[in-house]
């Protein structure tokens, strides 16, 4: 009988940005979106990539690496798909669970999974095909590469960042993706009035993304001022001590908490976030 390695922790397969240190660690390459922690396919993943990948793994020429995307390459949704249909990307697609419910939900948008980490998009294609999609691309690659090129100016209806790596420690959140230049590429992207979907479960990484959006001018937050005072989740993690360190102010008066995105199906990692006692952060802002 044939066995599969058993699922990675979801911080395997969790995205994140890596910026260039100037202490005393080595220096890394900006930007790469994601963490990689093994490759190797075995079982049901591997026969999922033999049957699937000609028809679902978008097959980009490379750069350098083996997830960097040649800037002469630009991605042709409707040659793809073979229909002109609204275009949704989720960053860090991990093994998968969302973005294949979503497609599922939703027959008449079309979804393009972005993950470097290959177990992942095999279990991706796995639920392609146990679900029957059409509606389904899968790309190895690293995510600020196919905002900045691969995918045209204003072609996104939606892009989609689920729990990417929070890099807990200070000195690292540096590498953290969501920051005033991954905000830039995907504005890049995003129709005018396109959404930007985000959620995570740590409460410092959630002001981090709030404070980055709010102060764009290319983007709007749909719920301002929503969720403050003692609505809000941040209030609620500073009162019961759901965090290391204590703030000046255990009040947010500040808001804007989306509520949970109805389209996200409460994934694996979710669950263990919940199972943790972790409090999940939604926002969702507009394209200006």
């Amino acid at each position: 009988m044939t066995t599969e390695p058993a699922l990675p922790d979801a911080a395997e397969s969790r995205s994140a940005d890596v910026g260039t240190d100037t202490g005393s660690e080595p220096n890394f390459r900006s930007p790469v979106s994601f963490v990689r922690r093994g490759s190797r396919l075995q079982g049901r993943r591997q026969q999922a990539w033999d049957e699937l990948s000609d028809r679902f793994v978008i097959d980009v020429p490379r750069d350098e690496a083996d997830t960097s995307v040649s800037p002469d390459y630009v991605f042709d949704a409707a040659a793809e798909f073979g229909r002109t249909a609204p275009l949704v990307v989720e960053i860090g697609s991990g093994l998968g669970e969302a973005v294949a419910h979503a497609a599922e939900q939703n027959p008449d948008k079309d979804f393009l999974a972005v993950e470097v980490y290959l177990p992942g998009l095999a279990q991706t294609l796995q639920r392609i095909g146990q679900k029957g999609l059409t509606n389904i691309r899968v790309v190895q690659a690293n995510a600020p590469e196919v905002l900045s090129t691969m995918l045209p100016a204003g072609s996104v209806d939606e892009v989609w960042v689920f729990f990417p790596d929070p890099w807990h420690k200070t000195r690292h959140h540096k590498r953290r993706l969501v920051k005033d230049s991954f905000a830039e590429l995907v504005a890049r992207v995003l129709v005018p009035g396109g959404i930007w979907r985000l959620a995570t479960d740590w409460s410092d990484y959630a002001v981090q993304m709030r404070e980055v959006l709010d102060a764009s001018a290319l983007f709007r937050n749909l719920h301002d001022g929503e969720r403050a005072g003692e609505d809000s989740p941040l209030t609620r993690v500073h009162r019961e001590g759901l965090e290391n360190k204590a703030p000046d102010d255990d009040v947010d008066a500040r808001g804007g908490w989306a509520p949970r995105f109805e389209g996200r199906t409460l994934t694996s990692f979710e669950n263990k976030a919940h199972e943790a006692g972790r409090l999940i952060f939604d926002l969702a802002y507009r394209r200006n």
